[in-house]
């Protein structure tokens, strides 16, 4: 069992930026897929950007140049930095650890608005 934890969401205007973080209970990002997903209201959840367990990366479109994904081991830590927000990036994003099961955390809102 895994627990998984997200943070770092909050209320900024466009164009602004936010690092949200996905803590693990134990240290496993090296050995499995961590992903961020998001889901706005009224809308399906939808995969933001993901990381394996090489370092490989991948994004939706909707926010590749804008979004990086990155894990620090040691922390037992990935995070989603987010720059350059538009108001359609407001929803609550989670994170997701895919080892045989799927573990998700509670989610974390975030919302750009001016």
């Amino acid at each position: 069992q895994v627990q998984v934890v997200e943070s770092g969401g909050g209320l900024v205007q466009p164009g602004g930026s936010l690092r949200l973080s996905c803590a693990a209970s134990r240290n496993i990002f090296r050995i499995y897929v961590t992903s961020w997903y998001r889901q706005a209201p009224g809308k399906q959840r939808e995969l933001v950007a993901a990381i394996a367990s090489g370092g490989s990366t991948n994004y939706a479109d909707s926010v590749k140049g804008r979004f990086t994904i990155s894990r620090d081991n040691a922390k037992n830590t990935v995070y989603l930095q987010m720059n350059s927000l538009k108001p359609e990036d407001t929803a609550v994003y989670y994170c997701k650890i895919s080892m045989g099961s799927d573990y998700w955390g509670q989610g974390t809102q975030v919302t750009v608005s001016s």
